[in-house]
C-alpha cells in the first residue's frame, strides 16, 4: 500500500512548482494602473514602468518618487465531478477551495528630469507577489490516491473506508530592480532605454497520507480470510497468511508519512527599449521589455521519502535548477486630451508566453501567447480630485493541456476605479480598487475517464486595494 502513498505524494510535489510558478507579469505596480488601467501613453511618474520614454516629457525639471502599497486577495476553486469519488457507479461533484493572498505589496517609482534627459528607477513586485494554499487536498490527489488504493486492494478498499490527508502551500516573488534613461529627441519624439534585473524568491511545502478509518483494516481482514477459507484453505492457516501479508501491508499505508519543503532562488536580466510620440493632444507610446531567461535553482530543507518515489522526487533536491523565464512583453498605446480635465487611453499588451520556457516545457501547450486589451479614461474635478476608471480584457490561449489542478488560468475581465486627490503642488495621494472576474474553464476527462462523466470546472476571482503617495522635490 506504500505505493499509493507515494505516487500521490509525488503528483503533490511535481505539482507545486508549477502552482507557484506559470509567472504572472503585475502591471500593477502603481495605484495610478489600478484606477484607470490603460496608463501606457501617459505622461506622469509611474510612467517609469508603464511609458518610459514619455518621462522625457515631464513638464517640469527635478525629483519625484512615488510609494505604492497594495493588497490582493483571490480564491481559486476547482469543481471536480467524476464517478471515481464514490466508486459506486455514482458521479458526483467535489469542490475544492484554493485562496491566495498578498496583504502587502510595495513598490517605489523614481525620476530625476533636467532638460531634454531623464533618469528613472523602480523596485516593485514584477510577477507573483503571494501565497496561495489549499488546505482540503487537490483532485489530482484524490484520484491518484482512490485509484491505486482500489488497485492495491483488489477492489475492496471503497473510498469511504479510507481518509486522504493532504496539503500544499506556494509562495513566489519576483522582485524587479529597473534603471533607465530617456531622452527627448525634439519636440515630438523621445526614447529610452534600460534594464530590469528580475529576483526570484519562492518555495513551497507540501504533504499527503492515506490513512484507513477506524475498524476498516479489521474489516478487511476478515474479508480477505473469508475468500481465503472459500478457496479452500484451512481458517487457521487463512488468518496466518492474512496477518502476514494484508497485515504489513495495511500497517504501511496507515504509517507512511511523505514530506518536501523547499526554496528556491534565481534571477534573470531583461532588457527594456521604449519609444514616445506627441503631436499636440495626441500621445503614442510604445514599450518593448525582452524576455528575461532564469533558472529557479532548489534550497531543498526537508526531502523525506521511500526510494521507490525517487524519479518523481529527483526534480526537487537541493540543488537542481527548472527553466522560468520571465516572458518578453510588447505594449503599444495611444492617449488623447479630449479637454484640459478629460483624458481618455486604450492599449495592448502581448506577452510572448508560448516562447518563454518552463518547466517540462509546458509553454508548447499554450495556443498562442497573452493578449490584453486595456482602455481608460480621467477626469480632473477640480484642482484638488482627479476621478478615473479603466477595463481590460485578457485572452491566454489556454488548452486542456496547459491546465491542471494546481496550475491553471482563465480568461478574464478587470475594472479599475478610483481617483488622485491633490493634496498640495508637491503632494499627491492615488486611491484604487481593482476587481477581476474570471471566465470558468472546463477540462475534460482530465482522469481519463468519458467526457460526459469526467470534467473539471476551474473558477477564480481576484480583488486588488491600493495606494500610491506621490512627492515631488
Amino acid at each position: 500500500m506504500r505505493k499509493i502513498s507515494l505516487i500521490s505524494i509525488a503528483m503533490l510535489i511535481v505539482s507545486i512548482p508549477t502552482f507557484a510558478g506559470d509567472y504572472l507579469t503585475n502591471t500593477n505596480q502603481n495605484a495610478a494602473f489600478l484606477r484607470m488601467i490603460a496608463r501606457g501613453a501617459s505622461i506622469d511618474l509611474d510612467g517609469v514602468y508603464s511609458n518610459p520614454a514619455g518621462l522625457a516629457f515631464l513638464p517640469k525639471d527635478g525629483f519625484q518618487v512615488a510609494f505604492t502599497i497594495q493588497s490582493a486577495y483571490q480564491t481559486r476553486d476547482i469543481a471536480a465531478t467524476s464517478p471515481l469519488w464514490t466508486m459506486d457507479g455514482q458521479t458526483t461533484t467535489r469542490t475544492y477551495e484554493g485562496k491566495a493572498s498578498a496583504p502587502v505589496i510595495p513598490s517605489i517609482h523614481a525620476v530625476y528630469k533636467k532638460g531634454d534627459w531623464a533618469l528613472s528607477g523602480s523596485f516593485a513586485v514584477v510577477g507573483g507577489g503571494g501565497k496561495a494554499s489549499f488546505n482540503s487536498g487537490l483532485p489530482m490527489f484524490d484520484a491518484a490516491a482512490i485509484s491505486l488504493v482500489n488497485a492495491e486492494g483488489q477492489g475492496m478498499l471503497k473510498p469511504d473506508m479510507y481518509n486522504i490527508n493532504s496539503a500544499m502551500e506556494g509562495r513566489q516573488f519576483i522582485y524587479g530592480f529597473q534603471l533607465g534613461l530617456s531622452y527627448k529627441i525634439n519636440e515630438h519624439f523621445s526614447v529610452f532605454g534600460g534594464a530590469r534585473m528580475n529576483y526570484f524568491t519562492g518555495g513551497y511545502k507540501g504533504f499527503l497520507n492515506v490513512k484507513l478509518k477506524d475498524g476498516v483494516a479489521e474489516q478487511l481482514g476478515a474479508a480477505m480470510v473469508g475468500q481465503l477459507v472459500q478457496g479452500g484453505m484451512p481458517l487457521e492457516q487463512a488468518q496466518q497468511v492474512v496477518q502476514q501479508q494484508s497485515g504489513a501491508l495495511l500497517q504501511k499505508l496507515n504509517d507512511t508519512k511523505i514530506g518536501l519543503d523547499c526554496d528556491q532562488t534565481g534571477w534573470g536580466l531583461a532588457p527594456i527599449i521604449g519609444v514616445d510620440a506627441k503631436f499636440g493632444k495626441l500621445n503614442l507610446a510604445a514599450k518593448y521589455e525582452f524576455r528575461a531567461n532564469m533558472n529557479i535553482e532548489n534550497d531543498t530543507h526537508e526531502f523525506d521519502y521511500p526510494a521507490a518515489a525517487e524519479k518523481y522526487m529527483e526534480p526537487f533536491r537541493d540543488g537542481v535548477n527548472t527553466p522560468s523565464d520571465v516572458p518578453a512583453m510588447l505594449s503599444v498605446a495611444a492617449g488623447y486630451e479630449f479637454l484640459p480635465s478629460l483624458r481618455a487611453s486604450v492599449e495592448y499588451h502581448f506577452f510572448d508566453d508560448k516562447n518563454a520556457g518552463m518547466a517540462e516545457g509546458k509553454q508548447k501547450a499554450l495556443t498562442h501567447g497573452t493578449h490584453e486589451y486595456l482602455a481608460g479614461v480621467e477626469w480632473d474635478i477640480n484642482k484638488l480630485l482627479t476621478i478615473s476608471g479603466g477595463y481590460q480584457k485578457t485572452d491566454y490561449g489556454l488548452s486542456d493541456d496547459f491546465q491542471s489542478d494546481t496550475s491553471f488560468s482563465c480568461d478574464s475581465y478587470s475594472v479599475g476605479l478610483g481617483g488622485r486627490i491633490n493634496l498640495s503642488e508637491a503632494l499627491s495621494l492615488d486611491v484604487a480598487y481593482f476587481w477581476t472576474t474570471y471566465s470558468d474553464y472546463t477540462k475534460s476527462s482530465p482522469r481519463g475517464l468519458d467526457a460526459s462523466i469526467d470534467k473539471d470546472v476551474y473558477s477564480r476571482s481576484n480583488k486588488v486595494f491600493g495606494v500610491s503617495v506621490n512627492y515631488k522635490f
